[in-house]
């Protein structure tokens, strides 16, 4: 369990030294050059997801909680949304103009759904340690980068194109979750 949580914490406070010390982010990238910075950065991800997966396969994992909606369609409707949320992050949609971080709020839907339907101690450290991550996010930037300025409304396509993507890509996890994460969902 501890290389689990030292996965988690090593990829939050990668994530969060940004938001928190973006003037010392700033000197040390200045100092070392932005592509060293950026590809530590990127070392320092890889090294976390290392040992989230190593962890997580190595821990032990105990009963928490009884997982109140395991094998619920409610489950799958979230995870839907997490992969929309997640996917436009990326596009030029109108969800953008409702929530100001859509890949946040894609994390943390995701890591709700996984609480409900999983009450181990790895899914506890796994999906709340990311879960809380995403908000702990969402809030540092919120108050790094002032007042919210919404972007301009786009054509209703380009939503369209954003839900089918999601889809096609919450579709290809679910029916190759098994083989990805080892718990089968069909």
């Amino acid at each position: 369990m501890e290389l689990l949580i030292a996965g988690i914490l090593l990829w939050s406070v990668t994530h969060l030294f940004p938001s928190v010390a973006g003037g010392t982010r700033d000197k040390l990238a200045g100092a070392l050059g932005e592509n060293l910075y950026r590809g530590l950065f990127s070392l320092d991800i890889v090294l976390a997801v290392i040992l989230i997966v190593w962890g997580w396969k190595t821990a032990t994992a105990t009963a928490v909680y009884h997982p109140p909606f395991f094998g619920s369609p409610l489950i799958a409707g979230l995870m839907l949304i997490a992969f929309i949320l997640f996917i436009a992050s990326g596009a030029s949609g109108n969800l953008k103009r409702f929530i100001r971080h859509p890949q946040m709020a894609g994390v943390i839907v995701w890591a709700i759904a996984h609480l409900l339907a999983n009450g181990d101690s790895r899914s506890l450290v796994l999906f709340g340690g990311l879960g809380i991550w995403a908000i702990l996010e969402i809030l540092l930037i919120n108050r790094r980068d002032g007042e919210w300025q919404k972007p301009e409304p786009v054509p209703i396509s380009a939503d369209g194109i954003t839900v089918v993507i999601g889809f096609l890509a919450f579709a290809a996890v679910f029916y190759f979750h098994g083989t990805l994460f080892g718990v089968a969902l069909i």
